[in-house]
């Protein structure tokens, strides 16, 4: 037989896949996955954004300052000729407390009689030392949250003018 006869009669081997349709293939689900990939850090780096951005606390209100009326009083000192002359401010949590205790005149004129109590209870040789201020703004600052209730907190108080004599 020659060599022609016998490539008629052994069937032809069936044909190869190309080796290009496997990489085309390769490469479509090698970009699938890295779009997906992508596709899901994009999403979680924008919701950790969102989460921090909830997560960070709002800042505090801004302090209102409700101005006082200047206090003289006489001292509880045993000689009795001592006296007191102090104005201040009380700082309130926000300014909306103390424009409600500038319109409200029944808990203004309450917490000017607690205090004026209280002021009136002290001491002279204590009121000239800082702690002994610091003692009366504690003081001051308590009794004006206690008096004036839920309408009003009283944060801090600021004297503008403190004299003893």
């Amino acid at each position: 037989m020659s060599n022609p006869e016998k490539a008629a009669d052994k069937p032809e081997p069936a044909a190869k896949p190309k080796k290009k349709s496997k990489l085309v293939l390769i490469l479509v689900a090698l970009f699938t996955l890295l779009a997906g990939g992508g596709a899901a850090g994009y999403w979680m780096y924008t919701q950790r954004g969102a989460e921090a951005a909830a997560a960070e606390p709002e800042p505090p209100p801004k302090p209102g300052v409700f101005d006082m009326d200047p206090f003289i009083v006489n001292l509880a000192d045993e000689s009795g000729n001592r006296f007191l002359r102090v104005h201040m401010k009380l700082l309130t949590w926000d300014e909306h407390q103390a424009t409600e205790l500038k319109e409200d005149v029944v808990v203004a004129a309450r917490l000017r009689s607690a205090i004026l109590e209280l002021l009136s209870l002290q001491y002279a040789a204590p009121l000239v030392t800082p702690e002994g201020k610091d003692e009366l703004k504690k003081a001051i600052a308590e009794r004006a949250t206690e008096t004036a209730g839920e309408e009003l907190k009283v944060t801090d108080v600021l004297f503008v003018e403190f004299v003893v004599q």
